[in-house]
């Protein structure tokens, strides 16, 4: 991932030029809907760029890792992370092998971000993931929560989808309440933190989207 001094237009299209194969990273092309045509990430900037620090990526088919941007519209990649592909490949190089680790994925604009009364709708939720897996980018634990696909409602404008990563305390057993379990949006996830003393995120990221024909 690029730096937060340099979440900028030249950086992203310096970083496309190294990831010919998959997706460039920069801004999105003048021509979304043809595929013909190159199509560029916008990287994120401001408060919603601060969001993402400690190298954690989450990586889709096609696009690559997708932190710290905006998903764009051209190749249908906005439908399809909604319609079609499955949970991502979260890799955290930084990882302590002996240790495990707490995955949340969570969009803190339900329904809107301008009107977040469902916010922190619970998109994954992941305990016991061992650092080694982590490091190579395979997701493999104690599932609370399935992969839920980004699918912000028409007109929402763009939501965020935040991925934090937590160290799990040695030997504390994660779990969701009969209540949390049973509904997704509106969860309280800092509750949540502080019941099972999780602490700080270790690392986070987010991507932003919003409804694929908007």
């Amino acid at each position: 991932m690029l730096s937060m001094g340099r979440m900028k237009l030249l950086g992203a299209v310096l970083l496309a030029a190294s990831l010919l194969g998959t997706a460039a990273r920069g801004e999105q092309s003048p021509w979304p809907d043809d595929p013909s045509r190159t199509c560029f990430f916008q990287m994120l900037s401001g408060v919603d760029g601060e969001f993402c620090r400690g190298d954690l990526e989450i990586i889709y088919p096609e696009l690559g890792d997708v932190g710290c941007a905006y998903i764009p519209k051209c190749h249908q990649y906005r439908r399809r992370i909604s319609r079609e592909w499955g949970s991502p490949r979260v890799r955290y190089p930084q990882a302590e092998k002996s240790k495990k680790y707490v995955l949340v994925l969570v969009d803190p604009d339900a329904p809107s971000r301008a009107n977040p009364r469902n916010r922190f709708w619970r998109h994954w939720l992941v305990t016991d993931i061992p650092g080694a897996d982590l490091r190579t980018g395979n997701v493999k634990g104690l599932v609370l929560t399935d992969y839920v696909r980004p699918t912000p409602p028409p007109r929402s404008g763009y939501h965020r989808y935040q991925l934090r990563l937590y160290e799990q305390p040695a030997h504390e057993a994660i779990a969701l309440s009969p209540e949390e379990r049973v509904s997704l949006g509106a969860w309280a996830m800092e509750s949540f933190v502080e019941q099972f003393q999780l602490g700080s995120p270790v690392a986070s990221t987010q991507f932003l989207t919003k409804y694929y024909e908007d």
